[in-house]
């Protein structure tokens, strides 16, 4: 049985990109545990922890790698997916396990703390990552002029 879902919760590690084979084709897939809390609020501008439980994300595609390049541990996200139950079977036992096959994985912005936003490479200049550590106090303001 297949279930829309939409939840927030926190990354328990960085998402794993990996290539598998799907029909015959190289597909990729990133791979995260989310711990989805039910915090409701305490009356007193705080909220209460409710319990929440962990569920496996998997993101396909152009998606994938999106996700595993930004997201990292911790990073408190918003999962809009389905739902899927998975039966497997251990020592004779039936067992069932639950996944996001996710459609849209996107950043809580409320709680984000700090972004780097790096300049995009032009022809000749090399790889971003080449270009880093050239001027490491340098950012950019909201107009996209550079700042020191």
């Amino acid at each position: 049985m297949a279930l829309r879902i939409t939840g927030s919760g926190n990354l328990g590690s960085a998402p794993e990109l990996r290539t598998v084979e799907v029909n015959g084709e190289d597909r990729k897939v990133a791979s995260m545990r989310v711990f989805f809390d039910h915090s409701v609020p305490d009356g007193n501008g705080g909220f209460v922890d409710k319990g929440g439980c962990w569920l496996t994300i998997s993101v396909w595609d152009n998606r994938a790698e999106h996700v595993a390049r930004v997201l990292r541990k911790g990073m408190r996200v918003r999962v809009e997916g389905t739902l899927l139950e998975r039966p497997w079977e251990k020592d004779g036992e039936a067992m069932t396990s639950q996944e996001v096959n996710a459609r849209n994985v996107t950043l809580e912005l409320a709680r984000l703390e700090s972004v780097t936003l790096r300049p995009k490479a032009s022809a000749g200049q090399g790889a971003p990552a080449e270009r880093e550590h050239e001027n490491p106090q340098s950012s950019f303001d909201d107009t996209g002029t550079e700042a020191f």
